[in-house]
Formats: structure tokens, sequence, C-alpha cells
């Protein structure tokens, strides 16, 4: 199958590109880099031409509530009018786990107005959340310096290695819709401060790291249960554990 990957210049995008094309799809890349940008639409009608699925794994450049909303809202309405032009059978899109539940972070909130989009697009999908990526937690322990501490939310954590995702998302990509929503995360669930915790001090950061019900994610307030899958059973996990992949970063 033709298999378009919007945002397939980007950490997931790749990867997803390469898995497809390890299992023998034509595998295409799109992003800004190759001519094809979403959010104006130039380059969409060509580069779908012949696909039968797209997984737009695209990101906003910027996080700023209004822009990011706006990002989310213009490129999924103008691939989900090209896709439904082309012929598209397969709409998947990645999204975040607990994203109707933040209402206090403006990604979230764009995540949720994009999920709308394809719901009410009437074409065939699949929307995988996914939790957190390993790779964010290094961000996620920056953002939550105050003075000469590290302050993270009391709230469990079950991240999930990118490779992971992008396995996942290639799984569902070669299967038929399910048009519904699946979570997918990490195999460890913890306290948020465990994984944090972690990554300070695998980077040689020796500030005490503590959790506090009032500290919040990235503006939004959390309760235990936020960010990991609200069905724990029915989640896919990944196989790769936060302690082996810290060892190889």
């Amino acid at each position: 199958m033709k298999m378009v990957v919007i945002g397939g210049s980007g950490l997931i995008g790749r990867q997803l590109t390469a898995e497809l094309g390890r299992r023998g799809h034509e595998a295409v890349a799109a992003s800004p880099r190759t001519g094809v940008d979403a959010l104006t639409g130039e380059g969409l009608a060509e580069v779908l031409v012949g696909a039968e699925v797209v997984v737009d794994v695209a990101n906003a450049p910027s996080f700023e509530d209004a822009a990011v909303l706006d990002f989310f809202e213009r490129s999924s309405r103008n691939l989900l009018a090209a896709a439904r032009r082309a012929g598209v059978t397969h709409h998947v899109a990645l999204s975040i786990v607990g994203t109707d539940r933040l209402d206090g972070n403006g990604y979230f909130r764009a995540k949720v107005a994009q999920e709308r989009l394809i719901v009410a697009s009437g074409l065939p999908y699949t929307i995988v959340r996914a939790t957190q990526f390993f790779e964010f937690v290094a961000t996620i322990t920056a953002a939550s310096v105050v003075g000469d501490r590290i302050v993270v939310p009391d709230a469990d954590f079950q991240p999930i290695a990118a490779a992971d995702v992008a396995a996942a998302l290639a799984e569902v990509a070669v299967h038929e819709p399910r048009s519904r929503t699946i979570e997918i995360a990490g195999p460890d669930r913890l306290p948020f401060r465990d994984f944090v915790a972690r990554c300070a001090a695998a980077a040689g950061d020796r500030r005490a790291v503590s959790a506090d019900r009032g500290a919040r994610y990235f503006g939004a307030a959390l309760e235990k249960g936020s960010l990991v899958p609200e069905d724990a059973a029915a989640a896919r996990l990944g196989s790769t554990r936060f302690a082996t992949w810290l060892a190889t970063v």
C-alpha cells in the first residue's frame, strides 16, 4: 500500500516511515521539508495521489495557545479534505493520552479540537493516543526546576519510547480502520517523580526531586491518573523500559 506520513521529518515520522518501508509498503515522508505543508495545503493533493492510508504525526511549531489551536485545526481541515478527494481509506492520527482531561493546557485543548474534526470528517479513522515520550522527560525535568529543587505533580506517569510509538502506529496503519480511539503507553506505571529523578540523576543533576499536589504540568492541574491510560487493561504497552532506554542516551 502507499502510505503517506504527514510530519514525516519529525521524531516519530522518521521512524514510522522507516518501519512501514521495512514492512514492504510504499511509505512517503511528507513535511514542509519535502514541499508538503498541511497548514497551507501546499503539496497535499500531489502527495496523496494513489495513497490508501495517511498517518498524521505533524507537530505544531509553536505551543502558544492560539497558535497551536490554529495549527491543528487548519492543518487537519486541509488534510482531511485532501484525503477525501484522494480516496484515502484510512486516516490515522497521533494524539495524547489524557488530552480530554486537561483543559488547563492549550496544547491538549488543540489536540481535542483535532480529534473532533477527524471524527466528524466521515473518513474511516483510528486515533492513537500515546503517553508522553521518553525523549520528552528531560524537557519536563528542565521545566520543573523551582530554585534549587525540581518539583513535579503528585501523579502517575507511564511514558513510552518514540520507537515503540512508531511501531504501534505502523501496526494500526496496516490494518483496517477502527473508527475509534486507542491508547498506548510504556510498560512501567510509576509516580511522576520516579521518572524525573532518574532522568535528572542520569544527567548528573543532584537537585532534590519532590512531588507536590499543587504543581502544574505545563499550566494544567493533574489528578493521579490524568496522564495514564483510562483503561489500563485495554492499552497497548510498548516493550522498552525507561531504565533500558536511559542507559543508551
